[in-house]
């Protein structure tokens, strides 16, 4: 059922790598595309794919679409070379992640649910002392989620053993 050829359309334009797809990588393509849960541009590539299966060109299926037709042709190639694994996401390039998710975590709920020593709240030099981060780390982790240790909707009760004597 699989079959890869090269067709020239019309006599015109670059030859493009025929595709035909076998009945279950017809309804993974179908069942990936219409998944909630899928990330966009998997859909949209799996819908590429499908199109092209028509027998349209890459010019056509641009239209159809509402994309751009190198777009068509990198997604109609790379699915011809490599089948459904050459429709996901490759790893991007960079440097990997040095702070992992149970970090992360930890940092949130501590923030959230623990005080520091002799502080009412935390404060970025704190918490990357008490978790082994860096305060540039705790800040950002803050940032992302939002977190003010120094805001709080509650009253906190000073820790401090000489807070009468200091009253007004």
């Amino acid at each position: 059922m699989l079959r890869v050829e090269t067709v020239r359309m019309a006599g015109r334009g670059r030859p493009k790598a025929e595709l035909v797809l076998s009945d279950v990588e017809r309804q993974t393509l179908e069942s990936w595309s219409r998944r909630r849960k899928s990330a966009q541009g998997l859909a949209l590539r799996c819908r590429i794919v499908l199109v092209c299966a028509e027998g349209l060109s890459n010019t056509e299926v641009a239209a159809r679409l509402g994309v751009s037709r190198p777009m068509v042709g990198k997604w109609r190639s790379r699915f011809v070379e490599r089948r459904l694994n050459g429709l996901v996401d490759e790893p991007r390039p960079g440097v990997p992640r040095k702070i992992t998710d149970e970090q992360v975590e930890q940092v949130v709920v501590d923030t959230l649910e623990k005080t520091p020593v002799n502080a009412t709240h935390w404060s970025r030099a704190s918490m990357a002392k008490s978790s082994g981060l860096s305060r540039s780390t705790v800040g950002r982790i803050w940032k992302a989620f939002r977190l003010k240790p120094r805001l709080s909707e509650t009253f906190k009760l000073s820790k401090d053993p000489l807070f009468i004597d200091k009253g007004p």
